[in-house]
């Protein structure tokens, strides 16, 4: 499977639009992943919620999203912000050629500090980790921080994932620690772990790109930079089925 990685700056999201697809065509890119929330400014860098921004970013994503099968990737996932059920989210979706949207996941740990004051902007969701399955491809989803509750990618990986997929929006200075999760859940989940990042800035915030691809002994295979904002690599999916069969993945941790 050929997949693609991405960096992307909300302020100049039209021309790298256009970048992004001609990239997508000249690779053949089969999956693309995007980063969170990636179709307007990080509005999470103000403190106090703004109902007219929240309509935005909504509006923003409704319009973006509509455009994605200008970018022929057969498999497109990220996430964007949404109204369901009287309560707000950060939704994780998957756009196939075939079957059109999809929302699969729906983000459940939230920060809330300085530059990501997410949960005072949207509601958590409750824990529901479910593999996603298209034909004989197995995903799972980690929306940014929940990349760090390592007991949801070792049962991603229990329950047979080949890519572990964690679209993000986080600051520069931090890009190191992001990649050392990255690598740890792709190991813990015996997957290809995969990551596309907000670049650019917000309000304060110097948001990192630094998109990544790991395989699933935690190797880095390639990272996007500024230069270089998308990546795409060509994954044995063979690869993450084996390495459920080896160490750490196959330790018994059933409770005695």
């Amino acid at each position: 499977m050929k997949a693609t990685i991405t960096q992307l700056d909300a302020s100049q999201l039209a021309p790298e639009w256009e970048a992004l697809k001609a990239h997508v065509a000249a690779r053949q890119t089969d999956l693309l992943l995007l980063p969170e929330m990636c179709f307007a400014p990080w509005f999470c860098a103000e403190r106090e919620r703004d109902e007219a921004s929240w309509r935005e970013a909504l509006a923003a994503h409704e319009r973006w999203i509509k455009r994605l099968p200008e970018l022929n990737a057969p498999l497109i996932v990220g996430t964007a912000p949404r109204n369901e059920d009287g309560a707000r989210h950060n939704v994780a979706y998957a756009w196939t050629a075939k079957q059109g949207l999809r929302w699969i996941h729906r983000k459940t740990y939230l920060p809330n500090d300085d530059g990501y004051w997410e949960a005072n902007w949207y509601d958590r969701a409750p824990i529901d980790f479910k593999p996603f399955l298209l034909g004989e491809l197995s995903i799972g989803v980690m929306i940014c921080t929940e990349i760090w509750f390592l007991q949801h990618a070792r049962d991603y990986g229990k329950r047979g994932i080949q890519l572990l997929l964690n679209p993000r929006s986080t600051p520069a200075f931090s890009n190191d620690k992001w990649l050392a999760c990255g690598r740890t859940a792709a190991v813990v989940a015996g997957a290809f772990c995969l990551s596309s990042n907000h670049a650019g800035r917000a309000k304060h915030v110097t948001l990192g790109g630094a998109g990544w691809i790991c395989d699933p002994d935690g190797a880095v295979l390639a990272t996007t930079a500024q230069d270089n904002p998308f990546v795409t690599l060509d994954l044995d999916l063979a690869r993450a089925d084996a390495a459920k069969r080896s160490y750490p993945r196959y330790v018994d941790d059933s409770p005695i």
